[in-house]
């Protein structure tokens, strides 16, 4: 098979996996799901936005997970 031949293409994984925990309810206090922390923005953009954005999404949820505790 040739390089060029378009039957099998290779799709990369996500190196970044989401943090959706299936419990999606948006918290009218703070905007964040109440499952996994996110914000409606972060929700809708997380499909089309790369890993560093991914990343710095992931990176802000224990902050907030531990605000919504206090």
């Amino acid at each position: 098979m040739d390089e060029d031949d378009d039957i099998f293409s290779y799709v990369a994984p996500v190196a970044v996996e989401s943090p959706c925990v299936n419990i999606c309810r948006i918290d009218p206090a703070t905007g964040w799901c109440e499952g996994c922390a996110r914000s409606l923005d972060e929700i809708a953009r997380w499909s089309s936005t790369d890993d560093a954005d991914r990343q710095a999404i992931l990176d802000a949820l224990p902050a907030r997970r531990a605000a919504r505790k206090a």
